[in-house]
């Protein structure tokens, strides 16, 4: 028997339900995937909150979009997949699951050295991070504002423009200054002071900033340092729609356009081999069981773990 988790109606954690039912079928050119990790992310408890607003209820609604582990069956049609092949899953809703029924478009290949709850940690955050740079044209000589840098996104981004030959700046809370440290960035804390902290960090200015916290106190910063045309948001869409500065996602009213879905698409397949390499982390905060999962959202909507939740079957 295949395990999912389901929720019939908006609401807390405790609306999420693990089911049983018939390991599924898959269909033409598609196929299935027996999960061995799934990642949990702000997008899943906010749609289950009904934060992010979704369609009318026509059956129990399954939950997550991130996960991997290995190809169990194929459906008629199917061309480059194989039984027993490990992939990675995105973009795909129900990863919560042990089975899960998915096209080939949306599996990447596991490399061998990265495991299963590394894999199922990368989807979301760092398919947003290489978006947003790129949206942002974060490269050589920039000098990047990140806020809420230790988030999965934020430490994402710190990567990632630093590879783009940037210099990064983050704040956090004073538990999470030494993480953002660690991965290359000038760290800074959050509250009171703010503005004059950060231009001590950076004496030269800012050219660009990337809100991950979704604060006014990070808006009032990025507004007051550094150009409208260059500030960009994934947490608060609206209003910085509202504004006229640039944000994904997020609430906003405007879609993600072709060229920056196809940069969401590609982002995984270019850092798994940086992974394996060692020269992107992936911090996991939580390996919880899949019976679990209502502990998991509790603990990801009150950010009581830094990294990643995890869970697995």
């Amino acid at each position: 028997m295949a395990r999912y988790v389901t929720y019939s109606q908006t609401g807390g954690p405790d609306v999420l339900e693990v089911n049983e039912g018939p390991e599924p079928t898959p269909g033409e050119g598609r196929v299935v995937v027996e999960i061995r990790a799934a990642g949990v992310n702000p997008i899943d408890w906010k749609l289950r909150a009904g934060i992010r607003p979704s369609g009318p209820f026509e059956e129990p609604r399954r939950v997550g979009f991130d996960g991997a582990g290995v190809i169990s069956a194929l459906g008629p049609g199917v061309d480059g997949c194989s039984v027993g092949d490990e992939v990675v899953v995105e973009g795909t809703q129900g990863t919560y699951a042990t089975h899960v029924v998915a096209s080939c478009e949306n599996l990447t290949a596991k490399p061998s050295g990265v495991d299963f709850e590394t894999a199922a940690a990368l989807g979301v955050p760092v398919a947003t991070a290489w978006q947003v740079l790129a949206s942002l044209e974060v490269g050589e000589g920039d000098r990047l504002l990140v806020h809420g840098g230790s988030g999965a996104v934020g430490q994402a981004a710190i990567q990632l423009a630093r590879m783009r030959g940037a210099e990064v700046v983050a704040t956090a809370g004073e538990a999470n200054i030494e993480r953002l440290r660690d991965l290359g960035a000038v760290a800074v804390t959050y509250g009171p002071g703010l503005v004059d902290r950060l231009r001590a960090a950076s004496p030269e200015g800012y050219t660009v900033s990337l809100d991950c916290a979704g604060t006014d106190e990070a808006l009032e910063a990025s507004l007051e340092l550094v150009d409208r045309t260059r500030i960009g948001t994934i947490v608060q869409g609206a209003q910085y729609h509202e504004m006229g500065l640039q944000a994904w996602s997020g609430g906003s009213p405007e879609p993600l356009t072709p060229e920056q879905q196809g940069l969401r698409d590609e982002a995984i397949a270019r850092v798994l081999p940086l992974v394996a390499m060692g020269e992107f982390e992936v911090e996991i905060g939580r390996v919880m069981p899949l019976d679990d999962v209502v502990e998991a959202h509790r603990l990801s909507e009150q950010g009581g773990v830094r990294g990643k939740i995890v869970l697995v079957p």
